[in-house]
């Protein structure tokens, strides 16, 4: 079974929640956290990753915080878990660094390439807007829970 590490599912969590606010104005670490009762620190660190990577626009001050850097129909999961966890690969064959030593003798690459892209596509297809609820189910934000994918 494959996860999603927490940082990741927090980092999901936040840009909905930011996603879900109309007033327009930025939104801090603090209140996001307590929102989904998310360690505040991790998710301070989180939401600075997704700013470094272009997700999120910072804004310091007293009324401070953090806001979608473009409509949240634009951001992909696949963008948020690559910023926070790096590169997806599912098996330590298939890398950034080339071959492992079983490469002239593997018989399971290809099916599992095919996998791994696969999971980049849906990843790619649902987007920061596709997790928001309709108005007439938001209530008050609750903790989401990891995503699994069963092979």
């Amino acid at each position: 079974m494959l996860r999603l590490t927490k940082k990741a599912d927090y980092g999901l969590m936040a840009l909905k929640y930011l996603a879900e606010q109309k007033d327009g104005t930025a939104h801090s670490a603090k209140d996001i956290a307590e929102a989904y009762h998310i360690p505040p620190q991790l998710l301070a660190k989180i939401l600075q990753t997704l700013a470094k990577a272009g997700l999120l626009v910072s804004h310091a001050g007293t009324n401070g915080g953090y806001a979608l850097a473009k409509p949240a129909v634009d951001i992909s999961a696949f963008e948020v878990i690559r910023a926070i966890d790096g590169p997806l690969f599912i098996t330590s064959c298939i890398t950034i660094h080339g071959a492992c030593d079983l490469a002239g003798h593997c018989t399971i690459k290809e099916p599992l390439r095919k996998v791994n892209d696969s999971i980049k596509d849906l990843l790619s297809g649902i987007h920061i807007s596709d997790l928001i609820e309709p108005a007439e189910q938001t209530g008050a934000p609750v903790g989401g829970g990891l995503v699994s994918i069963a092979i």
